[in-house]
C-alpha cells in the first residue's frame, strides 16, 4: 500500500469543541435516536440525512451557517491544527488518555469531554463514536490541494473518528499515519457527528451553542 505525504491547506474555520450532545439534538429536533442515553452524551445512530436536517433547523434558528467538516477540515483538527504538537493521537500518544475505545469504554458510548482534550481544545476525535464528515468517500489525491471537497459524487460518505467499540490494536493500525480511523459509512459503528462554521461568523462557536443550551 502506498501513502502519500501531501500538503492541505484549509481556511479558517470554527468548530464544536465536541460531537453534538443529546441535549442539543432534541433541543433542535425534538428527537433522540441514541442507543446510550445522556443530555451530555454525543447524539447517534444518525443517517447522513438526519445531519443535514439538524444543521439546516440550526440554522433556521440561530441565522448561522453551520455545516459538517470536510475530512480536511476534520483531520486538521484533530491534529490539533496550528498548535499541533504531532502526537500520534489526536491530544496525546497515550491512546487511553484521550479515546474511548476497546479495553476501557465498556461497550458503550460515553459523556463528552470525560476525556482529556487535543491541542485545540476538542474532545474525543480518537475515539468514543464515529463522525460524520461532508466528504464523497475516495481516493486521496496525491496532489496538493486548498480546501480540498472530496469527489464529485459517491455512494458513501466519510466518516473518521475512533469508536468505542474497536480494539486499541485496530485503532493503531489506522492512527499510526491518519491520526484516527476512516470509513465509508461505517453501518457497525454508531455515528456522531461535529459542527463547523466560518470565521466570518459574528459570534463564536462555542458561545453560540451555549445560547442554545440555555434557553432549554
Amino acid at each position: 500500500m502506498i501513502y502519500f505525504c501531501i500538503k492541505v491547506p484549509v481556511s479558517d474555520f470554527y468548530i464544536g469543541e465536541t460531537e453534538v450532545t443529546q441535549e442539543l439534538y432534541q433541543i433542535i429536533t425534538g428527537k433522540n435516536y441514541s442507543t446510550f442515553k445522556g443530555k451530555k452524551y454525543p447524539a447517534t445512530n444518525l443517517r447522513y440525512k438526519d445531519v443535514q436536517a439538524f444543521i439546516e433547523k440550526l440554522n433556521q434558528k440561530t441565522g448561522k451557517k453551520f455545516r459538517l467538516p470536510t475530512e480536511a477540515e476534520w483531520e486538521y483538527a484533530a491534529r490539533g491544527g496550528n498548535k499541533s504538537k504531532g502526537y500520534k493521537y489526536s491530544g496525546s500518544d497515550d491512546l487511553y488518555e484521550v479515546a474511548w475505545c476497546e479495553g476501557i469504554a465498556g461497550k458503550k458510548a460515553h459523556a463528552v469531554k470525560t476525556k482529556k482534550a487535543n491541542e485545540l481544545g476538542i474532545y474525543d476525535m480518537s475515539g468514543n463514536v464515529c463522525e460524520w464528515c461532508s466528504d464523497w468517500f475516495g481516493n486521496y489525491s496525491p496532489d496538493s490541494q486548498t480546501n480540498p471537497q472530496g469527489p464529485d459524487k459517491g455512494s458513501e460518505r466519510v466518516m473518521r473518528g475512533g469508536y468505542y467499540s474497536y480494539l486499541s490494536a485496530y485503532e493503531n493500525m489506522f492512527i499510526d499515519y491518519r491520526v484516527s480511523a476512516r470509513y465509508k459509512n461505517c453501518q457497525s459503528c454508531e455515528h456522531g457527528f461535529l459542527c463547523i462554521t466560518s470565521c466570518s461568523c459574528s459570534i463564536r462557536f462555542r458561545e453560540h451553542i451555549n445560547t442554545l443550551l440555555s434557553m432549554d
